[in-house]
């Protein structure tokens, strides 16, 4: 299989501490949220960063498939990402809007790219996604 892409990146400190990229694109303070037993301080979270990841892949696999099959997607379209951490597993709930398209089209376009998102396929079978049309 050809590789498509790569990057790399570390962590220190572990959720008290921070990551960064190979690259220097990426630097972030960590921050273990006062829910989880942390300080709440001004840092990230693997889950905020799992989150934008998420919606951001998601909303392109959307905006790929609208390509191919001809239709434009709005540019103020978005997906909001909610991960919770419930007994110690993740569950993720994607907010998909899509203005200017019928519910049945979105629906297709969305069932499309949950089939293509790299961040789908990964999870799929491992945490539960709900996808939900707004």
């Amino acid at each position: 299989m050809t590789k498509l892409y790569r990057t790399q990146a570390t962590a220190i400190g572990g959720r008290t501490g921070s990551a960064a990229s190979a690259d220097g694109r990426l630097r972030v303070r960590l921050d273990l949220p006062r829910s989880l037993g942390g300080q709440d301080g001004e840092g990230t979270n693997p889950e905020q960063l799992f989150a934008a990841g998420f919606a951001a892949c998601f909303l392109s696999s959307i905006r790929r498939v609208a390509k191919d099959e001809g239709l434009d997607i709005a540019a103020d379209g978005n997906v909001t990402t909610n991960v919770e951490i419930e007994e110690g597993n993740l569950r993720v709930v994607l907010l998909v809007d899509l203005p200017g398209l019928d519910a049945e089209t979105a629906q297709r376009v969305v069932a499309a790219a949950d089939a293509r998102c790299v961040y789908s396929r990964a999870v799929r079978g491992n945490v539960p996604v709900d996808i939900r049309l707004i």
